[in-house]
């Protein structure tokens, strides 16, 4: 393989990182992620398989983070002076993100594949670049929210019916995202009822 100025070689180390992080969004937009090989990653990034095992051990681990470096960015909307207008903004990029990026596909794959394979759920669960974007705006939204406690139902319940919608095949386009935020603002600050 030639590295950089025509010299044999290989390549830098962060050269080959971003290569594998490209080859597998593109891999699995392309072919699925049941087609989706360590070899065939490898093969599109022009690096060798020892190369990718030094620093993952499954394509579920490439995919997760090629997702969640994308994730992030894709999903850090900036601050508005109104709370509603900061959360549909938010599920406007979630939306986006889902449907429209490669990355979110990828995303989408691995949520798809965690539903028969534990250990892709359980890197799921480690790594949650949605619910790390959701709860940051969360917080900015409703200050009183960011409750460690009741953060992780928080963002699920924000981000639950977009999911649900584009995962279950319906039409992107007939989500209201500001009505969703206002209807979770309204329940989130709502007083808490006793039995």
């Amino acid at each position: 393989m030639v590295a950089e100025h025509g010299k044999v070689g290989r390549p830098r180390s962060e050269q080959a990182r971003a290569a594998i992080l490209h080859a597998v969004d593109d891999l699995v937009t392309e072919l699925g992620y049941g087609a989706v090989t360590l070899k065939g990653i490898a093969e599109r990034a022009g690096v060798s398989r020892q190369t990718i095992y030094r620093w993952w051990s499954t394509k579920a681990e490439i995919l997760l983070e090629a997702s969640a470096i994308d994730a992030r960015q894709e999903l850090d909307v900036a601050s508005r002076n109104d709370p509603v207008d900061d959360l549909a903004c938010y599920l406007d990029a979630l939306i986006a993100f889902l449907t429209t990026s490669d990355a979110g596909r990828a995303y989408r794959a691995l949520v798809g594949e965690a539903q028969h394979d534990a250990s892709v759920r359980d890197l799921l669960r480690g790594t949650d670049p949605i619910g790390e974007s959701a709860a940051v705006v969360i917080a900015r939204a409703i200050p009183d929210a960011d409750d460690s406690s009741r953060m992780p139902q928080a963002t699920a319940a924000l981000v639950g019916p977009i999911f649900f919608w584009v995962l279950s095949g319906r039409n992107p386009d007939d989500l209201d995202s500001r009505r969703l935020a206002a209807e979770f603002i309204r329940a989130a600050t709502a007083p808490a009822t006793g039995s």
